[in-house]
């Protein structure tokens, strides 16, 4: 945290931040594999209301499956041994 006010906080409650690295695409399941899900399917088609963008993708979720997100969260496994293995560099 970078706020002075939680740093104050967090070291008045003897509480300890541990450091992690930055965002990181490469380890976000919603950028290596839900976003391209959801995206491919709505691609041109244009929506009037929220309602229906979320009836839209919760259809397309619904549609996937199982063993898809069994695969994707493998490919997690994968991607955090990469990164490792990568010293917490990008790797794709």
């Amino acid at each position: 945290h970078k706020a002075i006010m939680v740093r104050e906080f967090l070291t008045k409650k003897g509480i300890i931040v541990i450091d992690h690295p930055p965002y990181s695409p490469d380890l976000a399941p919603c950028d290596f594999w839900l976003f391209p899900k959801l995206k491919l399917p709505m691609k041109g088609n244009r929506f009037d209301t929220i309602p229906v963008i979320q009836k839209t993708s919760i259809a397309i979720l619904k549609a996937i499956p199982a063993d898809e997100y069994k695969k994707c969260f493998e490919k997690f496994v994968e991607r955090f041994q990469r990164c490792i293995d990568s010293e917490g560099d990008y790797f794709e």
